[in-house]
């Protein structure tokens, strides 16, 4: 029988995860994209609907989340200073909260974890 990882993409509907959620269902994988569409959006997984191997969850990794999988790829952060800047509350602790989260799912499945958030908060540009 043929080993079908599980794999989890958080940030999952953002520019970024969308095409990785892509790349890894090429690969066989089964793909489970984890979003709370503050910044992603659901049209960037659209396409990806229809294949079984695929699922969308709305949820916030800044709460945990107890789901079975074998590989976490975390990308969940406001990637623009605009968003960032909008709730830079918020973004810390998506960053945080969010990547102690993963790692605590990553301990508890098992599972072997990417941490590579594409955003910073930075203070006022003026």
């Amino acid at each position: 029988m043929h080993y079908v990882p599980r794999i989890l993409v958080t940030g999952g509907a953002g520019f970024i995860g969308s095409f990785l959620c892509e790349r890894l269902l090429e690969t066989g994988a089964e793909v489970l994209c984890v979003d709370n569409f503050f910044t992603g959006r659901r049209s960037n997984v659209a396409h990806l609907l229809d294949n079984p191997k695929f699922e969308v969850m709305r949820h916030d990794i800044t709460v945990p989340l107890f789901v079975e999988v074998d590989q976490i790829y975390n990308m969940a952060c406001p990637a623009s200073p605009v968003h960032y800047q909008f709730d830079p509350v918020q973004t810390t602790k998506t960053s945080v909260h969010g990547a102690i989260n993963m790692l605590g799912l990553a301990k508890r499945t098992r599972a072997k974890i990417l941490q590579a958030s594409t955003s910073e908060v930075y203070g006022d540009p003026e």
